[in-house]
């Protein structure tokens, strides 16, 4: 079951820690005849799932083994007389996933819900009889891992039963890492079955469970499954890497050699580490062929070093830098961003003097534990505090502790790809639709988090890389987005097709009109399920398009008045014409600089103004400026606002109501329904330039007003 053993046939020889228990791989097919033979006594386990027992006390030492017991003789009892197509008595198949479970840590609860899990799908057992005997909970996993009716639903039979699950994982996550140990024993006993449904099931298992292993973070499942989709849907290039390994397994390895030179150097250092290789899987001995051609000794593992406390890896990092050539480009830091499946670890490689390139990971012995585990080491994650204290022993009276497991739990680990997936599988009713965008869903492998600018809740939004504005307005506001015309990111104004970047604050623009919606092209930048879904939906029922606003090319409109000149700002030189700068606009008590000009004139720009820089850089000597007593002033305002009838006569009679004089106005052509309005204006007070500003705000339809 490890992450790294190379060779998926003899997974036991990469596992140190099963040698160190004094275990080995198991015989299930012999231990499943054993369990057919008479009963057992009712004060010890029976010998079938002693190994299970062995595992799981591995990781819950104080653990109550009593209702493993109880789900073994019921599964045991139930599966009686059925057969795997291998010939095997079926019950092996769940020990077989129960053991899977066990040793990746899960807690009771799971490995009770494992051993049952095929019962209610494939005996005469009813969930009404699992609930009874073993409680609320464990009816709820065991629920959620059945099979839908193919009687009921046909050939939508299995994107529904992948729904089903994906449903009841958004409340407990157990439901997945049964149904992925489930699919890995499967996967493992293949060959059995025709070519062609191998190659079905190996396809589904690709597309669809290896991705939602590397979400949930259960590395250790996830890459035994690469290894056995790739032997069977790419023949010949797991032969070929077959060779390379066994031809590898011949020569002298480096490794061990450079592992020994990290291990003195640590222990010189003062730092408690221990050194691992780490033999690669199949699929990414491969993946490192291809990319670097003809491979070395090194090339066939990485070193694992794994310390106590997160303060450690930074020393090891520094240690490795110090002592060892650091290859810069291959450093990555996921313990200070951790990836969005729970993954934390230190990347960074060197070259040794001969030549040698080592990959090195760094991690805590905990990360390791979420690394190979991922959910399966969260435990219960929904237990209260009370539970919590017990989490090891659960019992047939877990009901109590969790009223109802079919209401929504809050799950604080619960990633933002599971609640998406949630959100717009809602409005995919047909399976073919869930089918297909669920694939393309799980095909996204990294993800990004940008912040709201309007301060509302959630603070943050989840969206895969690569996202748009359009992805985050659908997260934000659902079918309201339809009327988005634009957004800020980072304050600036920009489109809807913009790209995302993490970290980006993002300010979504609605338009007021109900007749608004999105364009066909919308879906080309469109990468999250629920805005296509949405998208497509609304394009289907309008066919002829929204009542879009013209936006046919036309000269701004502008409306002049007589008045211009300087206002109330006098330069300190005599007999100068003094002019207010049009790209700055100052007035009183904005902080002012003014420069001759031709003519003799002086023009005034705000200290701030760009302007002002550049004629310092020219060497030009700037000449005071001051303010009248009069409060009188001149200043140029932006008008950022919706497009609609009427807009310009209510901001002129808004800006009329205020006492201010129009000086001149400019409306641009209207731009996917934003126009742009742009208005010199004559205050009689400085001091009513805040009361301009929002009276013109309040105005229906505009979004922003500023100072040019």
């Amino acid at each position: 079951m490890s992450a790294e053993a190379t060779n998926p046939e003899a997974r036991s020889e990469a596992r140190p820690e099963l040698r160190r228990r004094g275990r080995t791989r198991l015989d299930l097919r012999r231990l499943g005849r054993a369990a057919l033979l008479g009963p057992t006594s009712r004060d010890r386990l029976p010998d079938a799932i002693g190994h299970v027992a062995e595992a799981h006390r591995a990781h819950h030492p104080d653990a109550d083994l009593s209702i493993l017991r109880r789900a073994y003789v019921l599964a045991e009892s139930s599966h009686r007389g059925q057969m795997r197509k291998s010939g095997e008595p079926y019950i092996t198949h769940p020990l077989a996933v129960t053991l899977i479970l066990a040793e990746l840590g899960a807690e009771t609860t799971t490995l009770t819900a494992s051993l049952l899990h095929d019962t209610v799908e494939d005996t005469e057992v009813t969930l009404d009889q699992v609930r009874e005997e073993f409680g609320d909970e464990v009816c709820f996993i065991v629920d959620g891992v059945t099979k839908v009716e193919k009687i009921d639903y046909g050939a939508a039979a299995e994107p529904e039963t992948f729904r089903k699950m994906l449903v009841a994982t958004g409340n407990d996550v157990r439901v997945m890492s049964i149904k992925l140990a489930d699919r890995l024993h499967n996967m493992r006993t293949l060959g059995v079955m025709r070519p062609d449904k191998q190659a079905r099931i190996a396809k589904v298992t690709r597309d669809v469970l290896i991705p939602l292993a590397e979400r949930l973070g259960v590395q250790a499942l996830k890459t035994e499954l690469e290894d056995l989709v790739f032997a069977i849907l790419h023949p010949e290039e797991y032969e070929h890497t077959r060779a390379l390994i066994a031809a590898h397994a011949g020569e002298r390895d480096p490794l061990p050699a450079i592992a020994e030179s990290v291990r003195v150097v640590l222990r010189e250092a003062g730092i408690h580490a221990e050194v691992l290789v780490r033999p690669r899987h199949f699929v990414s001995v491969h993946r490192i062929s291809r990319k670097r051609g003809e491979l070395r000794g090194s090339d066939f593992g990485r070193l694992l070093i794994l310390v106590g406390e997160n303060a450690d890896c930074y020393g090891v990092l520094g240690e490795l830098h110090t002592c060892f050539t650091p290859v810069v480009s291959e450093f990555k830091d996921f313990i200070a961003v951790p990836k969005f499946n729970l993954y934390q670890s230190l990347h960074t490689a060197f070259a040794t003097s001969d030549g040698h390139v080592a990959e090195v990971i760094v991690r805590t012995r905990q990360m390791h534990r979420v690394a190979e585990a991922g959910v399966v080491a969260l435990g219960n994650p929904y237990a209260t505090a009370a539970a919590a204290a017990a989490a090891s022993g659960a019992t047939a009276g877990t009901a109590e502790a969790c009223a109802d497991p079919y209401e929504e739990r809050v799950d604080p680990t619960r990633p933002g790809w599971l609640s998406r997936l949630l959100d717009w599988q809602q409005s995919a009713p047909d399976p073919d639709t869930f089918w297909s965008v669920l694939r393309a869903e799980l095909a996204q492998d990294r993800e990004i988090t940008v912040f709201r600018a309007d301060g509302g809740a959630p603070a943050t939004i989840s969206l895969p890389g690569g996202a748009s504005c359009i992805d985050a307005a659908y997260a934000q506001y659902g079918e309201a987005a339809h009327g988005c015309i634009g957004a800020r990111v980072n304050g600036r104004l920009t489109s809807l097709t913009s790209r995302l970047s993490d970290g980006d604050t993002v300010q979504l623009l609605l338009a007021h009109d109900a007749s608004s919606g999105p364009s066909a092209d919308w879906l080309e930048h469109a990468h999250t399920p629920a805005a296509r879904i949405a998208i497509s939906s609304w394009l289907k029922a309008h066919p002829d398009g929204a009542a879009a606003t013209t936006t046919a090319a036309r000269a701004p409109l502008s409306v002049v008045g007589a008045r211009g000149g300087g206002g109330n700002a006098v330069a300190d030189l005599p007999d100068a014409t003094v002019r207010l700068a049009g790209c700055c606009t100052p007035v009183p008590p904005d902080a002012v600089a003014g420069f001759v000009v031709r003519g003799g004139a002086v023009t005034v720009h705000r200290v701030q103004c760009a302007a002002v820089a550049q004629m310092r850089s020219l060497g030009r000597t700037s000449v005071a400026v001051h303010w009248r007593a009069t409060a009188d002033c001149r200043v140029t305002l932006l008008a950022e606002s919706f497009g609609r009838p009427h807009l310009l006569a209510d901001l002129t009679e808004a800006i009329a109501r205020e006492g201010v004089e129009v000086v001149s106005a400019t409306v641009e052509p209207p731009v996917e329904q934003r126009v742009r309005h742009s208005y010199t204006l004559q205050l009689p007070d400085a001091t009513g330039l805040p009361a301009l500003m929002r009276a013109m705000r309040d105005v229906p339809g505009v979004y922003d007003v500023s100072r040019a």
